[in-house]
């Protein structure tokens, strides 16, 4: 018999995670963007904020404020180092701390590629139910937001049906957007109507907002309003700025991080002079503008999933929860293309250890989305965590005894070990294809992308859901109705 090893340290490396910055260069660019702070500063178009700033002690001449680096210092040591998110039935299910990564869809989007008819269309609300029904369904997929930019209801509150949508399809946790402030404090209501008050949505929040400043170094007034309200709430949110380096940042990688650092912790220092402690999650979506196109690049540029990498690293060293971005296309169709950006953004992510990760299922450029992509996506996702997991070695895995029972020249199909390690051990694709070409070709040669269709429509048909209860979803149209009602009286006023 084989002595057994009695050491508690089976396994000495659970993740492949890599590193792009040293600690060394961390400190470089935090010491960079403490001077950017200081020197330049921001400017600041909420007066709120402005006289927070002020009465903390910083300097200011008319809207700009320099923020001085012990008050930067104090907001990240006051700010959480961890944020955990529930499911709408208050279950804590996404801890964002360390280097545990969770993946869902972004936002924005107003096309989307027609599940049934393949044709670009605008979107409508009842896409942003499909995009709900997928994810409750798709297991990688770990929270919902909407994919979407809705044209079929008031302009002025697609946010809000947005959330609306969302909270009936999916039980999962729930990032959105919010025009302003006032719909912010709607979507905020809706939350605490199916959490069953406030302080219940704040003990297990499943909602997290997602504001921007304007890059770089201006913070819009409802912006600040809408992050504010959040912190007031003592709810998540995410202050993100969006940069691009050769446009609204420097042309080189280490420029647009100090760039993008700027603008997320002058946030930051705001969020917490408002509320210390309330939750915070930094991070940005870092990119490049292709000088022949002027486009802001996704997938297709290698330096996005560095930046991301790297700033994953640097909010990290910070102690902060990271926000990034991955599963996200520059192609127009659900092509090559996409799959191999797809790939390599949500593989970088993962490798980097960001904690919220959005944009699955975005194509051309963040301007139209799919279901296929979605599925697609979810499939990718769960190859990744295969490789990110590791190799577990114990005294099961090594499986010394048995390989000495079945000896030179047998096998192990019948063996118990098989049957209770290859589903633990193996990946199982669902949409990937593995047969032999004869048993592919006698199911009708389909291609990846139309296995993807044909799965996407296969959820859509067998949804089941957890549905809300009469009394909570006639509570939730009464909020939407509310809105509805305020709206056409200012737009009334306005006229």
């Amino acid at each position: 018999m084989w002595e057994k090893c009695s050491t508690s340290n089976l396994v000495d490396n659970r993740t492949v995670q890599f590193r792009v910055l040293s600690e060394s260069q961390c400190e470089r660019i935090y010491r960079a963007v403490l001077e950017v702070m200081e020197r330049t500063g921001a400017d600041i178009h909420n007066p709120e904020a402005l006289e927070l700033l002020k009465k903390a002690g910083c300097w200011t001449d008319g809207i700009r404020a320099r923020i001085p680096s012990y008050l930067v210092e104090r907001a990240i040591a006051s700010a959480p180092s961890r944020v955990v998110l529930a499911d709408r039935n208050g279950r804590r299910r996404l801890f964002l701390e360390g280097n545990n990564s969770y993946f869902g869809p972004g936002p924005t989007n107003p096309y989307f590629i027609d599940v049934e008819t393949g044709e670009r269309r605008k979107v409508t609300k009842q896409d942003v139910c499909n995009v709900a029904k997928l994810v409750e369904d798709l297991p990688n997929l770990d929270f919902c937001m909407s994919l979407a930019s809705i044209s079929d209801v008031t302009p002025g509150l697609a946010d809000v049906h947005e959330v609306h949508a969302m909270l009936q399809y999916t039980t999962k946790p729930i990032v959105t957007w919010a025009f302003n402030e006032k719909n912010a404090a709607t979507i905020i209501s809706l939350c605490e109507e199916v959490a069953g008050g406030a302080e219940e949505l704040q003990r297990n929040p499943f909602l997290v907002l997602y504001a921007e400043p304007t890059t770089p170094l201006k913070h819009p007034r409802e912006s600040l309003g809408k992050m504010m309200l959040m912190a007031e709430k003592a709810l998540p949110v995410m202050y993100t700025p969006g940069v691009q380096g050769c446009a609204t940042a420097p042309a080189s990688m280490a420029g647009v991080i100090v760039t993008a650092a700027a603008d997320n912790l002058t946030g930051l220092v705001i969020h917490q002079l408002k509320r210390e402690g309330a939750p915070y999650i930094a991070g940005g979506v870092t990119t490049n503008m292709d000088m022949k196109t002027m486009i802001h690049c996704y997938g297709s540029s290698p330096e996005f999933s560095l930046m991301h990498a790297a700033y994953t690293e640097f909010v990290h060293y910070l102690g902060l929860p990271m926000f990034s971005t991955a599963g996200a296309s520059d192609s127009k169709l659900l092509d090559e293309q996409a799959a191999i950006e797809y790939s390599l953004t949500i593989f970088a992510a993962a490798l980097s250890g960001a904690n919220l990760i959005h944009d699955v299922g975005f194509l051309e450029a963040g301007m139209s989305a799919s279901l296929e992509a979605l599925v697609m996506g979810d499939e990718i996702i769960g190859y990744v965590r295969n490789i990110i997991k590791g190799i577990r070695v114990d005294d099961e895995t090594l499986a010394v005894d048995l390989i000495d029972k079945v000896g030179p020249g047998g096998h192990f199909l019948r063996e118990k070990h098989t049957r209770d390690n290859f589903r633990k051990e193996f990946w199982l694709p669902k949409i990937i294809d593995r047969e032999r070409y004869h048993a592919w070709e006698e199911t009708g040669k389909l291609t990846y992308a139309q296995r993807l269709n044909r799965q996407a429509r296969k959820i859509l048909q067998e949804y089941r859901g957890e549905p809300l209860s009469d009394v909570v979803l006639f509570r939730l149209q009464e909020i939407v109705n509310s809105a509805e009602a305020e709206n056409r009286k200012s737009r009334g006023a306005e006229n």
